[in-house]
């Protein structure tokens, strides 16, 4: 039976191992030698650009899994005319890429925006925020939701009502139920959904180039080492921490995650 897992060994072999064991050799080949690898925490750019990506992708993930988790769970338990339409309106993003929804955030928040046009309108100064971490994370929360939604609601639909009626017999209240019911039992589902969230939000490069004026995270750092600098080395160095970071969060909440939902019998 072992020899199943060979063609999967030799794929992970090949497009992981390989590269990365490459990426790390070349990140310490710079002038700075291996020390590349520790300037994220002692050099002030690359550390604040660190601190900036790792802040607003779990800001990120927490506003995207309240928002998921009130429309998910409503929209699992609740069918009314239109529940199908409005579902697939909130998966619409997932047919954009990261340059859409970027350019997106600068129609509504740009210089030339809705939002500022409405403010000025009021008789109050433009609004512009599009170019700053504010809009990198409204386009990172308007990529995220549709993804976690649908996890949310798939988790929602295996939930065993009879959990929720037994508390209810019990003489818990709605938000009871909510708390000591509903949620444990979705948390798996949060987690999983969460950490997806979470390393998309801190490798996405397409909404952040999109509106990098003002924008200094580290998958644009990367790309200016890169392109502009010609600091492969370095470049090298700062992809394989960040891909260290997003696989250590994926792997702890795999940890967490651990058993299903409390599954309908």
């Amino acid at each position: 039976m072992i020899y199943l897992l060979l063609p999967a060994a030799a794929f992970f072999g090949a497009f992981f191992i390989l590269p990365m064991c490459r990426l790390f050799l070349v990140g310490g080949s710079g002038a700075r030698g291996w020390s590349a690898y520790t300037a994220i925490l002692t050099d002030p750019i690359y550390f604040n650009s660190l601190l900036a990506t790792l802040g607003v992708a779990a800001a990120t993930t927490v506003a995207t899994l309240i928002i998921s988790a009130i429309a998910g769970v409503f929209l699992q338990r609740h069918r009314f005319p239109g529940n199908a339409l409005l579902v697939s309106m909130l998966t619409l993003p997932l047919a954009f890429p990261g340059v859409v929804i970027g350019f997106m955030v600068i129609m509504l928040a740009g210089r030339q925006g809705l939002v500022g046009t409405i403010t000025q309108a009021l008789g109050g100064d433009k609004w512009v925020f599009a170019y700053s971490l504010g809009g990198l994370f409204m386009g990172y929360v308007y990529f995220s939701v549709p993804r976690t939604i649908l996890t949310v609601m798939s988790a929602t639909e295996k939930l065993d009502p009879r959990l929720e009626e037994a508390a209810r017999s019990l003489g818990a209240s709605t938000w009871r139920v909510v708390l000591d019911v509903i949620l444990p039992g979705l948390k798996p589902a949060f987690i999983s959904a969460g950490a997806i969230c979470f390393a998309t939000a801190v490798g996405a490069f397409g909404t952040a180039f999109t509106l990098a004026a003002r924008i200094n995270v580290l998958p644009m750092v990367i790309y200016t080492e890169f392109t502009l600098s010609a600091n492969i080395a370095m470049a090298a160095a700062l992809s394989f921490v960040l891909g260290a970071v997003t696989w250590l969060v994926l792997a702890l909440a795999r940890t967490a995650a651990g058993s299903t939902v409390a599954a309908a019998g």
